[in-house]
């Protein structure tokens, strides 16, 4: 069994900055990319950025510039630090990790979620 915990959300006003963690805890071989996702109500899930196990990431269009995700391999965890925020990054945002399991195979894993608001 595989877990994902998410940390850092809350309230910050326009223009503040915030840093999200995730930590993987359980059993696996490897974990391959990890991302963050987010959701605002009425919209679908969107990926807000990913990186690779070398390090290699991918971002949204809305967030680039403003927000960089990295990753630390030896205690199984990814951050995405938030600066410049706006009232449009809004949303519940999620971790999300791909493992090669103890059991060989390939599977997806998601955190709770951690609310992130932004007043303007």
């Amino acid at each position: 069994q595989v877990q994902l915990v998410e940390s850092g959300g809350g309230l910050v006003q326009a223009g503040g900055s915030l840093r999200l963690s995730c930590v993987a805890s359980g059993s696996f071989f490897r974990i391959n990319v990890m991302g963050w996702y987010r959701q605002a109500p009425g919209k679908q899930r969107e990926l807000v950025a990913s990186i690779t196990s070398i390090g290699t990431t991918n971002y949204a269009d809305s967030v680039k510039g403003r927000f960089t995700i990295s990753r630390d391999n030896a205690k199984n965890t990814v951050y995405l630090q938030m600066n410049s925020l706006k009232p449009e990054d809004t949303a519940v945002y999620y971790c999300y990790a791909n493992f090669l399991g103890i059991n060989l195979r390939n599977d997806d894993y998601w955190g709770q979620g951690t609310q992130v608001t932004v007043s303007s």
